[in-house]
This record gives C-alpha cells, sequence and structure tokens, in this order.
C-alpha cells in the first residue's frame, strides 16, 4: 500500500483505494491524454494514508467511542459531538515518512508548472461517493488555491477530518453506514485560472431523462466551485452528439443563468478566494460563446 499516486496511475478500478473523485479523475487524464485534451495533472494522498493517520494518532477507537456517545435524536449532540471529532484529527500530526512523500510529490508537481509552490485544488474523495441507494458526493471538504507545503498539509487534515462533519455523521447514521465504512482519500491536483474566464460542470448524459443522445453543460464566470456548491444558477447548454460527431454546430438549446457573482483569487493568506459581484455588461451575456460550448 502505497500513501500517494499520481493521477494518471490510477482508474476506476482503483475506488477502494483513491475513492470515486480521484478515481474518475485519473480515468479522465488517461483517456483523454490519447485525444491530445490536457487535464490538469495532481496526485493522491490515498485512503491508506487516510487510515495509517488515524492510526498514528490514535483516533480511531477515540472516533468510535464519540460517534457511539451521540444522541442522534438531538441536533445539538451529532453538532457538538462531530466538531469535537474534527478537532482531533485536525490537530493530529502526519507521521513523518507520510508528510515527507506527499510533500515531495507537492514539488514534483511544482515543477513541472516551473514553480517552487504552484496553486492547487485540494478535494476530498470517498470510496462512497454514488451509490445506487444512496450519494455521499459533495458531503466532504474542497479548499481552492491553497499555496505552499504547510497550508497544503493542513487542507489535507482538514479533508480528512471533514468525514465527520454534521451532515455527514448524520446522513451515514441514517442510512445505518458505520462511522468507518467510508475512507477519505484526497485528490491534490494543479488549479485552473477559470477565475479570469468561466468554468463549470458537464454531463456525457441527461442527468433528468437519462437520454444519451445529449451532453448538458452548465456554465457560470469565475471558478466552478459556486456552480458545483449550488450558489449561482449557471447557463445551461444543450449539445446533440450526433451533430458534434459529424462536426456541425451542435447545440440545440440553451438557458442564460442568474450569474449575479462569481469565485476569483484572493490575496489572503487566511482566505484564498472570494466572491465579488459579475459585472453589468457581463451579467446578461452566456459565460461561454457558441463555439466554446
Amino acid at each position: 500500500m502505497e500513501y500517494t499516486y499520481w493521477l494518471n496511475e490510477v482508474n476506476l478500478e482503483d475506488v477502494p483505494k483513491v475513492g470515486g473523485k480521484c478515481a474518475s479523475l485519473g480515468e479522465m487524464i488517461q483517456n483523454l491524454d490519447k485525444m491530445g485534451i490536457q487535464v490538469p495533472i495532481g496526485f493522491v494522498v490515498s485512503c491508506f494514508a487516510y487510515q495509517t493517520f488515524l492510526e498514528h494518532n490514535n483516533l480511531v477507537k477515540i472516533i468510535g467511542d464519540k460517534l457511539g456517545s451521540i444522541d442522534y435524536e438531538n441536533e445539538k449532540s451529532i453538532r457538538e459531538i462531530s466538531k469535537e471529532i474534527r478537532t482531533c484529527i485536525q490537530n493530529g500530526e502526519f507521521p513523518e515518512d507520510m508528510a515527507e512523500e506527499i510533500l515531495i510529490k507537492y514539488g514534483e508537481l511544482s515543477s513541472r508548472y516551473g514553480m517552487d509552490e504552484t496553486d492547487v485544488a485540494v478535494r476530498s474523495s470517498a470510496t462512497t461517493e454514488d451509490l445506487e441507494n444512496a450519494s455521499f458526493a459533495g458531503q466532504q471538504d474542497t479548499y481552492l488555491n491553497v499555496i505552499g507545503k504547510g497550508s497544503l498539509l493542513e487542507k489535507i487534515k482538514n479533508c480528512f477530518a471533514s468525514i465527520f462533519n454534521e451532515r455527514a455523521v448524520d446522513y451515514r447514521h441514517n442510512l445505518n453506514f458505520d462511522g468507518f465504512d467510508i475512507k477519505l482519500s484526497v485528490a491534490v491536483q494543479k488549479m485552473v485560472r477559470s477565475d479570469m474566464g468561466s468554468a463549470g460542470v458537464c454531463f456525457s448524459i441527461d442527468t433528468e431523462s437519462g437520454n444519451n443522445n445529449v451532453v448538458v453543460i452548465n456554465s457560470s464566470y469565475g471558478l466552478g466551485e459556486m456552480v458545483v456548491s449550488g450558489q449561482v444558477e449557471p447557463d445551461e447548454f444543450i449539445i446533440f452528439k450526433p451533430k458534434l460527431k459529424e462536426g456541425f454546430n451542435s447545440i440545440i438549446d440553451k438557458r442564460l443563468g442568474n450569474k449575479v457573482e462569481k469565485m476569483v483569487y484572493n490575496d489572503s493568506i487566511e482566505k484564498r478566494v472570494k466572491t465579488i459581484p459579475v459585472k453589468d455588461g457581463f451579467y446578461h451575456k452566456f459565460s461561454l460563446s457558441d463555439e466554446n460550448a
């Protein structure tokens, strides 16, 4: 077992090792690279690293005892004890060899982009994000524009801790999941300066109808996190795959969203991103041109 992997070393068969998000990113990088489509590279802090971190800090029994003491009929009990668990994890220390391996990977990633310490997104990736009878996606934390070794290690610990946030703890209990049934890994991926343009989410099918002949794009100005988290009503583009393959204009429908704000980089050490208003000249325009969509 390893503490870290490069994203292009993992695929969908590696969900137990790296979680759903990291496995999907690895699969995407491997397949799109062959087509000449660039995807930002990065690395994974594995589920094995997460489990080792808990054991190194003698947290397994502590967390188990605290979870067992929650009164799930009492919101205050859930809130306070889940916070205690997160604090225990955030106060933990990385094993020396684990911290060294993570920082070596970060140094190599930074060097690939010609920087001493590059800007990265630090994203949680759980082993059970999307199941037939449950969805854990979006319950854990994401941190954007993370720069520096100390900040990176801190944000990784915060991601580890976020698997025990109040909402996730209560949701797992309601579905009869044990507190340790789910493992967590962390994706550390080079940031794209989409705050200077647009970003969003692309679905390879229509998620509402199941129509697999279309691609659905949700887009807004700035970093894509506001689209993912539902903080903004994005523009929507419906692309017809058969015409796209034939090289024709393939947009069959589009809808202007309500994009009043956007998320951009922030220079503050304490707060690396900020939300600002969208300027009037852009508010009533689509965030993507037809050609880019």
